[in-house]
């Protein structure tokens, strides 16, 4: 009975006020389609109050950024990562074995700084148009992440806040902080 009434959604610790967010990732974090004013990671300051890194680097596949990773968590010691990577490992069709093993590992590398990590699932083609590629699904569900599966393949799919065929434009990048920001809120890391 009391496991029917318990929440089993991942909860964070609360960001303090004077917190830094590490937002890492590829091209869609950095913002590339619009001025980096409208990143998603520069919305998701103007809507936390909290300091956000932007650490996309556009065309980078998980592989490097495994190794970029670790370097970052040290530099800014952030109180929370953003990770939301593998894009372009699955535009290549890459082995998806690796972009899971390269995924764990900055998950891993987070975790072993207790850095708590909100995961952002990449979609990839599907039968009804675009949706989360299923190995952040897995990765969310073994590593009891905070996980926000829907709002990429909501955005990619949506012409309208696309500007080209990947990257978002403004809006896009807009509605993308904002369901980052709701599951900040719903996860108890901002009230």
């Amino acid at each position: 009975m009391l496991a029917a009434c318990s929440d089993p959604s991942p909860r964070l610790p609360p960001l303090p006020a004077d917190a830094v967010i590490l937002a890492f990732g590829d091209s869609l974090t950095r913002g590339s389609g619009t001025a980096s004013a409208h990143s998603y990671p520069a919305e998701l300051a103007r809507l936390t109050g909290r300091e956000v890194i932007n650490a996309g680097i556009p065309g980078e596949v998980s592989a490097s950024a495994r190794e970029r990773l670790p370097g970052l968590l040290e530099r800014y010691r952030p109180a929370l990562l953003v990770l939301c990577h593998g894009g372009n490992d699955l535009l290549r069709r890459l082995d998806l074995h690796a972009l899971r093993s390269n995924l764990d590992a900055m998950i891993l590398a987070a975790r072993k700084r207790h850095i708590p990590v909100v995961l952002v699932g990449v979609p990839r083609p599907g039968l009804f148009g675009l949706e989360t590629a299923g190995l952040y699904d897995d990765l969310a569900a073994r590593h009891a992440l905070v996980y926000e599966p829907d709002i990429l393949p909501a955005v990619e799919s949506d012409s309208r806040l696309k500007s080209d065929r990947i990257h978002p434009n403004a809006e896009g990048y807009r509605h993308i902080a904002q369901a980052v920001y709701q599951v900040l809120r719903d996860s108890g890391a901002l009230e």
